[in-house]
């Protein structure tokens, strides 16, 4: 098991933030951006599932450390260790369930843009003459 931190390399890669606001551009950007937050997803369940070992491990180190006698301080900073990790997989799991929701939220907008702008969008990429940009006639 691995404490690493790093970020894993994987197959999504973040959307760049730049102004293309055409309708395709927009739905790689959404499909990324929820790929992303799945993957994400997955490595903070395996964080989610690692975190509460190493409590229980630390709980159970604390004990022995009790029944063998030793000071009362190692048994505290053992026992602590435990609490805090704990802790630490209680906001890991909170944060996985925010990346769930968002990623769910992603799919659903690129969803619903798909269903209010893709028939406009197949109009327009299969005329022959040019069209305004989108926002032409709001100014």
């Amino acid at each position: 098991m691995s404490s690493d931190l790093a970020p894993r390399p994987s197959g999504a890669v973040p959307a760049p933030a730049d102004g293309d606001n055409r309708y395709k551009a927009i739905q790689a950007k959404l499909d990324a951006l929820g790929r992303a937050l799945d993957d994400a997803g997955l490595g903070l369940e395996e964080l989610v599932r690692n975190v509460r070992q190493n409590a229980k491990r630390a709980e159970d180190a604390a004990r022995d450390v009790e029944g063998a006698d030793l000071d009362p301080k190692f048994v505290e900073l053992t026992s602590n260790v435990g609490v805090a990790l704990g802790g630490a997989g209680v906001q890991v799991k909170k944060l996985h369930d925010t990346a769930q929701e968002t990623a769910d939220l992603a799919h659903e907008t690129r969803r619903n843009h798909a269903k209010l702008y893709g028939a406009l969008d197949d109009i327009r990429s299969n005329r022959r003459e040019r069209t305004p940009k989108p926002g032409f006639f709001t100014r």
